[in-house]
């Protein structure tokens, strides 16, 4: 089992690295420590909602509220610290505690009412939406330098407090996913939760706590993306949640719930950073950036469902490939 895991991270590792060799042979610009430390600083927010995500995925439910959460915990940040004064760590309290109750909200109806998570997550989208509108009266609150500070680079580093908080995340979750047994109960849970209902399991109270954590790891990320620009838009974030699924399922987390990995999905939040990065410099149009992103993304949902059909990671998938090539 852990060569399987180290052979999918070198796999995922080397696609990351084909594409910005490729990036670095069409643009003199892009291969530069200053484009990898721009990325690095650029993916905090996607990163700690991409966990959350994936540990929904794991289970086999959906999130897609977290852009509009994200807009609300920032709306929060904004009035808390432009019309309250108050300090950003009471602010960062208070928008991971939103985004906590707003996870609760979802897990609790999903959950314990027996609502797809699809339906109450479309809705909270919508209700989470309107209340950073009436939060902030439709207006963007504007920090300034009291909020910038954890998006800014660290002198001799380059990279941002929020970069190294967002792979502590990365960290942390890998572990609790394969390392403890709360991870251990969410796989099963995944790949049969009536199995696992049978095998005397709690399978609510897991499912609730991964919705909970969805929710407080974007309230997390809203402070990041506050940081990042110095204002709390009530706009922000939509459609955030394509790219938080998107990272996921390029990550190899499979949508049909039982398999995942963190540290892939950090490297899908790399790939699809880079490839937007990438394709801005060699000048793309906005049509063709959303036709190549769209089209990696269908890709892994191909190499989803061959994994599910023939077993096996892109490391065992591949391997499968050329074995076939040479006997041919």
């Amino acid at each position: 089992m852990r060569k399987k895991w180290l052979g999918d991270y070198a796999t995922m590792l080397l696609i990351w690295v084909g594409l910005i060799i490729l990036f670095g042979a069409m643009s003199e610009h892009f291969l530069s420590a200053r484009t990898l430390r721009t990325l690095a600083n650029q993916i905090p927010t996607l990163t700690v909602v991409a966990v959350g995500m994936t540990f929904v995925l794991i289970i086999g439910g959906i999130d897609l509220s977290v852009g509009s959460i994200l807009g609300l915990c920032g709306a929060v940040v904004g009035v808390a610290m432009a019309d309250w004064q108050w300090g950003l760590t009471s602010a960062l309290m208070l928008s991971i505690l939103v985004g906590t109750v707003a996870g609760a909200f979802n897990g609790a109806v999903s959950v314990y009412l027996r609502v797809p998570s699809f339906i109450v997550t479309l809705g909270m989208m919508e209700m989470a939406r309107g209340l950073a509108y009436m939060c902030t009266g439709s207006q963007t609150k504007y920090i300034g330098s009291a909020v910038e500070g954890i998006s800014q680079p660290i002198k001799g580093l380059g990279i941002s407090g929020a970069f190294l908080f967002a792979v502590v995340v990365v960290a942390v979750g890998q572990v609790l996913l394969n390392r403890m047994v709360f991870g251990r109960r969410l796989i099963a849970i995944g790949t049969n939760e009536s199995a696992a209902r049978l095998a005397g399991l709690e399978t609510r109270h897991p499912q609730l706590v991964v919705f909970v954590l969805i929710g407080a790891l974007t309230g997390l990320g809203a402070v990041f993306l506050t940081s990042r620009y110095g204002t709390a838009d009530p706009n922000a974030g939509g459609g955030f949640e394509l790219s938080a699924i998107a990272a996921v399922v390029i990550g190899g987390t499979s949508l049909m719930g039982g398999r995942g990995s963190v540290v892939n999905t950090f490297f899908g939040v790399l790939i699809i950073a880079t490839l937007s990065t990438g394709l801005a410099q060699v000048g793309a149009s906005e049509p063709l950036k959303r036709l190549i992103t769209g089209g990696v993304i269908v890709a892994a949902g191909v190499m989803d469902v061959w994994k599910h059909r023939m077993g096996g990671g892109p490391a065992a998938l591949l391997k499968r490939f050329f074995s076939k090539d040479k006997q041919s």
